[in-house]
């Protein structure tokens, strides 16, 4: 019988000696599930037969969806078949229904099942709107209804708008974007509208540390939207808002919101109440054994695509050493970059999340990391860089080969 390990040890990540390559199942080709495929496949080398699941046939690159409105950016999309071509990794469009953690089996919703010796849930997190009546930006299936609203900015049928971050589990980083972006078009159009970001943040996006925020800060008051940070907002109907159980004066034109967060979380698999996959450092999933997580539908508090890469990037460690790599992993140490799109505004932000880093905060209107995009991780960046480009994508390093701690690089070291 195969031992229970929750706490990774020396002994439990000691390298097997298959006779035939590690089973690796991936539920998920969001930004965790390729990132975890590209750097098994990095790590591994032929060690691990990738099989990656998922509902869509195209990786979709979500946090361009708040450039789009504005017609700075495009979404662009990416065909999951070719990139799991490219990692020699096989995909299958389908969905888990439910887990059979005794005999390692994936049930699908076709009715297919899929074994596994290593399985990587990276199902992401389920956008659910905090309040019905609040128009919700959840991403690219929202690009309309937001460039509708800015279309009406500039007409000036909006005298005043309220950009609000609801309680609980979220990701506020886009609502800051639009904030910014719909100010510089209300500048351009030459309209007098009242803007204001409300939220539960003492300070804006705090989670950068105090250098970034304070830079965020600035950005705010020079495009003239007034931040109101420290207050938990309820959106009544007809635009009324309450701040800590006290109705504002005056009710808002329009008010625009992010998702609250849930966790996706399939039968069979242990959950905290709001549906998270709760895991270690390494992305172990407590109280089961062979099964691993990375990305928003873990029980880590920040939900963000660059951390979401080093959630995988810290998986493939432990999958390729029990595949029988010569790989010590290393546990998750977290680095938060973000680039806060402010059409000519824009910045670069960085912040350390561990406590032994510090608390490093800085911001930079220079690139602080390449590829110079919106989600850094160490295989995925380069790779969709390079086919942005028109260039061959990075070939995957054979086992055994060192691999750098990063596939980009920062700037400022």
């Amino acid at each position: 019988m195969s031992r229970r390990c929750i706490e990774p040890s020396l002994e439990c990540m000691r390298p097997a000696m298959p006779s035939d390559p590690l089973q690796v199942l991936i539920a998920g080709a969001g930004v965790a599930g390729l990132e975890t495929m590209m750097a098994v496949r990095a790590l591994a080398g032929p060690r691990a037969a990738i099989t990656i699941v998922a509902p869509t046939p195209e990786f979709v690159y979500r946090p361009l969806s708040v450039a789009e409105p504005f017609d700075v950016n495009h979404v662009r999309s990416y065909p999951l078949e070719r990139i799991a071509h490219d990692f020699d990794a096989t995909f299958v469009q389908d969905e888990v229904a439910w887990v059979g953690v005794r005999g390692q089996c994936v049930f699908l919703q076709s009715g297919d099942e899929l074994g596994y010796d290593a399985l990587v849930m990276a199902l992401g997190a389920r956008a659910r709107p905090a309040w019905p009546h609040v128009p919700t930006f959840r991403g690219p299936r929202d690009v309309a209804m937001m460039r509708e609203l800015v279309n009406d900015v500039e007409r000036g049928d909006v005298r005043s708008l309220a950009f609000v971050v609801p309680t609980g589990t979220t990701w506020a980083f886009p609502l800051y974007e639009l904030a910014l972006l719909t100010a510089s078009r209300a500048k351009e159009a030459g309209v007098d509208i009242e803007l204001v970001l409300l939220t539960p943040e003492r300070e804006p996006l705090a989670v950068f540390g105090r250098d970034a925020s304070a830079e965020v800060s600035d950005l705010l008051a020079a495009a003239g939207v007034q931040f109101e940070g420290g207050s938990s907002i309820e959106v009544a109907p007809g635009n009324a808002l309450l701040m800590n159980g006290v109705e504002m004066p005056l009710p808002f034109d329009r008010v625009l919101t992010v998702p609250r967060l849930e966790g996706p979380a399939p039968r069979g698999l242990p959950c905290d109440e709001d549906g998270f996959l709760p895991i270690d450092a390494h992305g172990l999933v407590h109280r089961v054994e062979h099964v691993y997580a990375a990305g928003d539908g873990t029980d880590f508090p920040v939900k963000q695509g660059g951390i979401a890469t080093q959630q995988a990037d810290a998986v493939a460690e432990v999958i390729a050493k029990r595949a029988g790599a010569r790989v010590y992993p290393r546990p998750l140490r977290p680095v938060l970059r973000g680039y806060l799109l402010a059409n000519g505004s824009s910045r670069y932000l960085r912040g350390e999340l561990h406590h032994r880093d510090g608390g490093t905060s800085e911001a930079s209107e220079s690139t602080m990391w390449w590829p110079a995009d919106k989600i850094v991780g160490t295989h995925l960046a380069p790779y969709l860089a390079a086919i942005d480009a028109g260039a061959a994508p990075p070939t995957p390093h054979a086992g055994d080969r060192p691999v750098p701690a990063t596939g980009w690089v920062e700037e400022n070291q």
